[in-house]
């Protein structure tokens, strides 16, 4: 596949991820935050089982919770983000946190302008921050549920949530369902 056709490619993920953030916190559920959010991470899901059948149909089936995990951080991530997974933790009883310092889906979400200078200057800018950082909570849903299909069709149940550090750096992390 050529150069150009990746960007058109990956522009219609971008627009795709906005337009259900969109449609769905703005359109069709604006008083009920936690439904848009459950139906765009369903549809996430959905995509991440049928991208994790694409990228393993050639491999032999991973042997343990950890393997799955190693694949998403390294083959997965740089399939869809087009890049591996900055660090990867973990608790060694079923938790995982998959760090990316510079998560693609996030890099072009704006804060508003800067305020004017003053006495308000440091409380206005960490509270910029914090309205940037849940916005961009709401562009998480959809790979939170990439996430949770691909590791669900890897023979891996678990739940995916994500937390927004500073812009665009996130963290999603990943429980293992025993």
């Amino acid at each position: 596949m050529s150069g150009a056709t990746w960007e058109v490619a990956e522009s219609c993920v971008d627009s795709l991820n906005m337009e259900l953030v969109a449609t769905y916190y703005k359109r069709l559920h604006p008083t009920k935050p936690e439904l848009a959010a459950r139906r765009i991470e369903a549809i996430g899901y959905q995509v991440g089982l049928q991208l994790a059948e694409r990228y393993t149909r050639d491999r032999p089936r991973f042997s343990d919770h950890l393997e799955s995990i190693k694949f998403i951080c390294k083959d997965f991530w740089a399939e869809v983000f087009k890049k591996q997974v900055d660090n990867l933790k973990t608790n060694h009883k079923g938790v995982f946190v998959l760090q990316d310092n510079r998560f693609r889906w996030l890099t072009r979400i704006s804060v508003d302008a800067l305020p004017l200078a003053g006495a308000q200057n440091e409380s206005a800018v960490a509270a910029n921050a914090v309205r940037a950082s849940q916005a961009a909570g709401q562009y998480l849903y959809f790979p939170c549920g990439l996430i949770r299909g691909a590791l669900t069709n890897l023979g891996v149940p678990c739940g995916v949530s994500a937390e927004v550090t500073t812009l665009p750096a996130c963290a999603f992390v990943v429980r293992i369902k025993v």
